[in-house]
């Protein structure tokens, strides 16, 4: 009896089991290069590489979440450093209230901040302020 095969030449289920690999190769005259291992030990990115967050944007004490980032950068709103030292002492005082989700209304916009995890989870302009439905919030700071 003849073996099937399959459509991309193989003839038995043995071929497809992944197998672990014998041996690493090295390139030769790789001298310039880091390895991964001594990445992974360094406190500091190598030269010529930057590391990027993903998930958040860290500007002193406070957190941007990344939807954060996205609304200010759709509605232009931007933050001075002197905001966002007001904004951590906003923060701080939600926190030493008990406060876990607090809106925070600046000049020209306003913020939901998660006190809990020090994250700016949302921000708007004065224009969407209107007519707007805040929920699951416990507090709110008038800066």
């Amino acid at each position: 009896m003849k073996s099937a095969h399959l459509a991309n030449g193989l003839s038995r289920i043995e071929n497809l089991i992944p197998t672990k690999p014998t041996e690493i190769k090295k390139s030769e005259g790789d001298s310039g290069q880091v390895s991964f291992k001594d990445v992974l030990g360094k406190t500091e990115a190598p030269a010529g590489l930057t590391a990027k967050p993903v998930a958040q944007a860290e500007l002193g004490h406070i957190k941007f979440s990344n939807h954060a980032i996205e609304r200010m950068q759709s509605r232009g709103i931007s933050y001075s450093p002197q905001d966002l030292t007001k904004l951590n002492e906003a923060v701080s005082k939600a926190a030493a209230k008990g406060s876990k989700d607090t809106l925070i209304l600046m000049d020209q916009s306003a913020l939901i901040v998660s006190v809990k995890n020090n994250t700016v989870v949302t921000v708007m302009d004065k224009n969407a302020l209107k007519e707007n439905v805040f929920t699951n919030i416990d507090s709110t700071i008038v800066m």
